[in-house]
């Protein structure tokens, strides 16, 4: 990466571009919280399992050195015992194996997660570029990991030396020991040594961790048309975009037209807008808007209210509200309940009228100020 480019990604990596990273096993890591999580599971094991780890390697050393007269005629007895010592010793250490096994495993987890990549273990030639190679032994990157691993280094081997200095007369005084004793003060001291290691390293690993976190993510940040093309690969160009937008436009539009039979009465501005409204006493709490539209949509919800025999009314104010307020499938604000229940009293009369074969009563006076109404109050 140039430094121009580096300069240029300033946004955060995006959801794509970490998971196909970790598919390319480009997850982060620290070494060192590992090795302070496998050097504390040691500790904590030796702390609870020293003494019988203890006792089982005393065992093994008295058992060792006892052979019988009688088997010395045998070609394979030091071998048997060679072997029965290996299993006691195993048996022994097993639970220190078994604690330091399940750190390492489980300290991937802490940070950048379990990961397996079969494409970062695939064959690149690029790798075996020499050029390349030295440029990165001695590029910015290594020169800083060199620093890191001088530091740390001074650190332990700090620690390392006070650990003996302070534990030399404890050391000095095991070959005055019994052997069970011995070895039991030789656990507390390598107990001692461990818990001084695995501060020093969790301390280093505390700074490690989200250091390489932080450089993972700027390893993978984005510029501005890097996330530009993405979007296009993932959601298409912008004219494929505009067109699904369409379709989905006229899907939904045919399915507000077919609901228009189903409606009470049409609401009409009397040409620019139309909306088809349903009221069923058993199911709605209030009229539902079942289909809207203006201009080309409003004149063919009138088509099909016609052909369906619905009635329509021309009431402008409310037609108008009700087109800009209230979505299609939702019932209707009540700031419109008294308007709408005109409208509906008087599709009722005019059924009523066209039964006994009388006059059709006047169409009722919507209030002007019933748009502003609505407006005013979030319809």
């Amino acid at each position: 990466m140039s430094e121009h480019d580096a300069q240029e990604r300033t946004e955060r990596p995006t959801a794509k571009r970490l998971e196909e990273a970790r598919k390319k096993g480009q997850v982060p890591r620290s070494v060192d919280l590992g090795a302070a999580a496998v050097t504390l599971a040691a500790a904590g094991a030796l702390a609870m399992f020293g003494k019988g780890a203890a006792a089982g390697l005393m065992g093994m050393l008295t058992e060792g050195l006892r052979v019988d007269a009688g088997d010395l005629v045998y070609d394979d007895v030091m071998l048997r015992h060679l072997d029965e010592a290996a299993g006691r010793a195993l048996q022994a250490v097993m639970p220190l194996f078994a604690a330091t096994m399940v750190a390492a495993l489980a300290s991937p987890a802490l940070i950048g997660g379990w990961n397996f990549s079969s494409e970062a273990l695939s064959f690149k030639f690029e790798r075996l570029d020499p050029v390349s190679g030295i440029g990165r032994m001695f590029s910015v990157r290594s020169m800083v990991e060199l620093a890191k691993s001088l530091a740390k280094f001074m650190l332990i081997a700090g620690i390392a030396v006070w650990v003996i200095r302070s534990q030399a007369g404890e050391v000095h005084a095991l070959a005055d020991q019994p052997v069970g004793p011995a070895i039991l003060q030789s656990g507390a001291i390598a107990l001692k040594a461990l818990l001084s290691m695995a501060a020093g390293l969790g301390l280093i690993a505390a700074i490690d961790g989200p250091f390489q976190l932080w450089r993972h993510n700027q390893e993978l940040r984005m510029s501005m048309q890097e996330i530009r093309e993405e979007m296009k690969e993932s959601e298409g160009s912008p004219e494929t975009r505009s067109r699904i937008r369409g379709l989905q436009q006229t899907m939904a539009r045919r399915r507000m037209l077919k609901d228009v039979p189903k409606a009470d009465v049409v609401v009409t501005n009397p040409t620019h807008y139309a909306v088809a409204l349903r009221y069923d006493e058993k199911q709605d709490f209030a009229p539902v808007v079942l289909a809207k539209g203006s201009d080309e949509t409003a004149a063919r919800i009138r088509e099909i209210a016609r052909e369906n025999g619905v009635p329509m009314v021309s009431a402008p104010p409310l037609a108008r509200a009700l087109f800009r307020y209230v979505d299609i499938g939702r019932q209707i604000p009540h700031t419109l309940f008294v308007a709408v229940a005109q409208v509906l009293t008087y599709v009722w009369q005019l059924k009523v009228a066209r039964r006994q074969g009388v006059a059709p009563p006047p169409p009722p006076p919507i209030d002007p100020a019933v748009e502003q109404t609505a407006a005013a109050r979030g319809a």
